[in-house]
């Protein structure tokens, strides 16, 4: 049965984009770590973060409106869950994810010029600067996987590997997930060069550094490291075209031993490609930020990698977002 919208619910979801426009600007200035534990005015937190006095009144104004501050008087302070969640300090704080959401929030407000051009959106920078925004990307990935990266890789157990790659692997949240889950294999992890040091980081406050070796390159164009016996590709289809990714597919098959096997993590969408709606948005969020990445169906994902020359592909578990799982077989 059709849903029946009334004009202020359709208002009400078209304005959803004012809070998260104070969100993310309170974010990219890192307001809630420069806030800190004590109580200031706008005017001496607009000092300490390089703002307009009367103009960060105003957003200080609207996230005490939201709930996330508090204000006595001309003062503004932070609350204890929200510190929790958004101060830089916090080990289980969001900021990246919410810097990163910003980043993608630029773009998808460009969505009728792309798909009038086809072109993807223009990349404008945060204030931050490109080099913060990437470490956001990473750091929002670790936000993203890192509290469901367990029970995913439960999904594939029991689970024997002596080397493991891990293509794209960002900060490490996924080979951290699986060496844990496999005491006495090892992996190889690669990435761009900027990314290494943030793994490197992250691998060694994790205690894995040590069976872990670090590849500097791009899987776009350079071969990858050969004699894995497991490769793991998590949620890197989806930012290629499908002839992407059966090169991509193919230098996976010839980096693996004979026997190998190949687990993709991403969306699979059904054939109306209106399933799961999470897909459908998502396939939205890759037409604003790349040339031609897009979500896939299984019989796409299967296609592609029979043609790079894998056997025995098989959808292992379908997810209402980003967590279907797509195993294959080097023989």
């Amino acid at each position: 049965m059709d849903r029946t919208w009334s004009a202020d619910e359709l208002l009400e979801r078209v304005r959803g984009f004012q809070a998260a426009c104070v969100v993310v600007a309170a974010a990219e200035f890192d307001l809630f770590t420069a806030l800190g534990p004590m109580p200031a005015t706008a005017a001496a937190l607009a000092g300490r973060v390089g703002a307009a006095p009367n103009a960060m009144a105003v957003l200080l104004d609207a996230l005490a409106a939201l709930g996330l501050l508090t204000k006595e008087g001309d003062t503004y302070a932070v609350p204890a869950g929200v510190a929790e969640l958004l101060t830089a300090n916090s080990p289980t704080n969001i900021l990246p994810a919410v810097q990163h959401q910003g980043n993608c929030m630029r773009r998808w407000a460009q969505l009728a010029r792309v798909v009038q051009t086809g072109r993807q959106a223009e990349r404008t920078p945060s204030i931050r600067g490109r080099d913060a925004d990437c470490a956001a990307f990473i750091g929002a990935m670790n936000n993203f996987t890192a509290p469901i990266a367990p029970q995913v890789v439960q999904r594939l157990m029991p689970l024997q590997f002596q080397r493991m790659l891990d293509v794209g692997g960002a900060s490490g949240t996924w080979t951290i997930a699986f060496l844990l889950a496999v005491p006495e294999a090892t992996a190889v992890l690669l990435d761009l060069p900027e990314v290494i040091p943030l793994a490197r980081e992250r691998l060694t406050r994790a205690g894995a550094a040590d069976r872990v070796t670090l590849v500097a390159g791009d899987y776009n164009t350079d071969q990858l490291p050969g004699g894995a016996d497991f490769a793991w590709l998590s949620a890197i289809a989806h930012q290629n075209s499908r002839e992407q990714n059966r090169v991509l597919y193919g230098k996976i098959h010839s980096a693996l031993v004979p026997g190998g096997t190949l687990v993709v993590r991403d969306i699979v969408m059904d054939a109306s490609r209106t399933q799961p709606p999470g897909g459908a948005l998502f396939a939205v969020n890759m037409l604003v930020n790349t040339e031609g990445g897009g979500t896939f169906t299984f019989d796409e994902f299967a296609e592609d990698l029979e043609s790079a020359g894998f056997a025995n592909v098989e959808l292992l578990c379908r997810d209402d977002y980003m967590n279907s799982l797509i195993r294959a077989t080097k023989l």
